[in-house]
C-alpha cells in the first residue's frame, strides 16, 4: 500500500513530520504537490508564486532522486486528483501539515477531509511552527513556542523504494510549464539548498548591521536575514532556523543583532496564530466595528499606488522596487499600506491582494494580519500614520534608494528628491509639465495625515469598536 504525503507550504526533506510519519517501515511513500486550478486563479496568487513553488519541488526531488522518490506535480482541482489516486493506488495513509492558509485552501482541505473519511483513509495532520489548533486564547502560548523550538530536530532519513509508476492526467498546461523553464533573475532563487546557503550567509557575514539596517529600505537588502519567503514555503522551518542561530558560534559574540532576529521569528508565528484563530482576518475588518468606518475609496488614488505614481518619491521608488524584486522590508511595507489607508483613505481590502502578489514571501498568516494591524482596523495596536516625506528623509537621506529605482530623479540633489514640488514656480514648470519627469503628488500629504488622525482616533472610541477589543484582546493577546 501507499501513504501519501501531501505537501503544501512545508516544501523540505528534513525536520518534516509528515515525511517521518510516512515511513511506517511497511507502505512505500508518494509526496505529492497539488497546483488547485481554481487556487492559483485567486487573486492573491501570482507566477512569482508559481516559479517558486515549481523550483522548491525540483530541488525537493534532486535530494530524492537516489531513493527512487519523486514529488508528483498536479495540475488540477484538488478533489479530482485525490479522486484520480484513490482509483489508481492502494491508499493507506495521507499525511500533512495542519495549514494555516486563506479561505479557499480552508474549503479544499475541508473537501478532502470528506472524502477521505468516506474511504475510511486516515488523514493525519501535524502542527507546525508551533501554531496551535482550537486554542481560545493566548494563555502559555509563548511557553508552548519556546517548548516547540526547543524540542528535538526531525531527522528525516529516506530509504530507497521501488518505483511508483502512475501515469498523471494532471500536468501543468504548456504553455504554464514554458514559462517555469525561465526563472526570474530579479527574484530570491528558490528551495531547499538556496535556504541554507542563504542562511549561513546572513550568519556569518550579514548579520552584524542587522538591526542598524533593519529599517533602510537600500542597506536592509543586504543586511536583513533575507529568508522570510524560505519560511513562508517551507524550505525551512522556524525550528530549524532557531537551532542554527542558536547553536552557531557566530550567536555569542553577536547576541543583540541574533536575539533581535529570534525574536521576530516567534513574531512570525504568533501573527500565524492570529489567522489559524480567525481566517476571516482575510475579508472582514477583524474588529467587526470598523466595518462602519467610511472612506472615500478613490479609484485613480489606489491605481496611483498601485503604479508607483502618487508622486511621493519615497512611496513610488518602494512600490517599484518591490513590483520588481518581491521583496521589500518590514518598515515600508507598514508605510505603502499605511499611505494607502490613511493617507488615501481607501478600503484595505481594495490594496491587500495587490501587495499579497508582489510578495515574493506571501504569507496569508502574516499578510492579512500585518496588514490589518497597519489599516488600523484591529482596534487594540497603536495607530501608525507614517508621515512619507519624514520616512524619506530618516530612512534615505541620500535619495540613493529613490534614485535607484526612479532615475528620473537623478539630477536632484539631498534636499530636492524628497519634495522636489517644493521649487519655484520657473523650476515646477520646467520639472513637471515641460519634461514630464515626474508625477505632481496626489495628494497634500500633511492635510490627509491629519484628517486621518482626526477621523481614525475618533471612531477607536465607537462604542461597536470598544465591544470588540475586548474579545481582541482575549482571543490575540499573549499572555504569559
Amino acid at each position: 500500500m501507499i501513504n501519501i504525503v501531501w505537501l503544501k507550504r512545508d516544501l523540505r526533506t528534513q525536520d518534516h513530520e509528515p515525511f517521518n510519519l510516512a515511513y511506517d517501515g511497511i507502505n512505500k511513500i508518494f509526496p505529492v504537490y497539488i497546483f488547485d486550478t481554481e487556487i492559483v486563479k485567486k487573486k492573491d496568487f501570482s507566477s512569482r508564486h508559481f516559479h517558486f513553488i515549481y523550483n522548491s519541488i525540483l530541488d525537493i526531488n534532486e535530494t530524492l532522486k537516489k531513493f527512487n522518490i519523486i514529488v508528483t506535480i498536479f495540475y488540477g482541482s484538488t478533489i479530482d486528483v485525490f479522486q484520480y489516486l484513490n482509483r489508481k493506488l492502494k491508499i493507506n495513509k495521507v499525511f500533512s501539515y495542519n495549514e494555516t492558509n486563506n479561505l479557499i485552501h480552508l474549503k479544499k482541505n475541508n473537501e478532502i477531509k470528506i472524502f477521505l473519511k468516506k474511504h475510511n483513509i486516515t488523514w493525519e495532520l501535524s502542527s507546525k511552527n508551533g501554531v496551535i489548533s482550537n486554542i481560545v486564547n493566548r494563555k502559555n502560548w509563548d511557553k508552548r513556542w519556546y517548548s516547540y523550538v526547543n524540542d528535538n530536530l526531525i531527522e528525516n532519513k529516506f530509504r530507497k523504494q521501488e518505483n511508483i509508476d502512475i501515469e498523471n492526467p494532471f500536468i501543468i498546461p504548456n504553455k504554464i510549464y514554458k514559462k517555469l523553464q525561465k526563472y526570474p533573475e530579479e527574484l530570491q532563487l528558490s528551495g531547499e539548498t538556496k535556504a541554507w546557503k542563504v542562511l549561513n550567509d546572513f550568519i556569518n557575514n550579514r548579520s552584524q548591521n542587522y538591526s542598524k539596517n533593519i529599517s533602510s529600505p537600500l542597506n536592509s537588502r543586504y543586511s536583513c536575514s533575507r529568508i522570510s519567503t524560505y519560511l513562508a514555503w517551507g524550505n525551512v522551518s522556524i525550528r530549524q532556523v532557531f537551532k542554527f542561530v542558536k547553536n552557531n558560534e557566530k550567536y555569542n559574540t553577536n547576541k543583540r543583532n541574533l536575539n533581535s532576529f529570534l525574536i521576530r521569528l516567534k513574531w512570525n508565528s504568533h501573527f500565524v496564530q492570529k489567522f489559524h484563530v480567525e481566517p476571516r482576518y482575510q475579508n472582514e475588518c477583524i474588529n467587526r466595528g470598523y466595518e462602519n468606518l467610511e472612506r472615500t475609496n478613490k479609484i485613480d488614488h489606489l491605481n496611483a499606488w498601485k503604479n508607483g505614481s502618487t508622486g511621493f518619491p519615497f512611496i513610488d521608488a518602494c512600490m517599484k522596487s518591490l513590483i520588481k524584486t518581491g521583496w521589500l522590508n518590514f518598515r515600508m511595507r507598514a508605510m505603502l499600506v499605511s499611505f494607502l489607508c490613511h493617507h488615501l483613505d481607501t478600503d484595505w481590502r481594495l490594496g491587500v491582494n495587490f501587495l499579497a502578489r508582489q510578495f515574493l514571501d506571501y504569507e496569508p498568516g502574516i499578510h492579512y494580519t500585518q496588514f490589518q494591524m497597519q489599516a488600523g482596523t484591529t482596534g487594540i495596536n497603536t495607530l501608525r500614520i507614517y508621515n512619507p516625506v519624514k520616512q524619506s528623509q530618516d530612512q534615505d537621506p541620500k535619495g540613493i534608494f529613490i534614485k535607484e529605482w526612479l532615475p528620473e530623479l537623478r539630477d536632484l540633489n539631498k534636499d530636492q528628491i524628497h519634495e522636489p514640488w517644493i521649487q519655484n514656480n520657473i523650476e515646477q514648470n520646467l520639472f513637471f509639465k515641460e519634461n514630464n519627469l515626474y508625477y505632481k503628488p496626489i495628494i497634500d500629504h500633511i492635510e490627509s495625515g491629519r484628517l486621518a488622525r482626526k477621523k481614525n482616533w475618533s471612531f477607536k472610541k465607537n462604542l461597536s469598536v470598544k465591544k470588540e477589543n475586548k474579545r481582541m484582546v482575549l482571543m490575540h493577546t499573549r499572555n504569559n
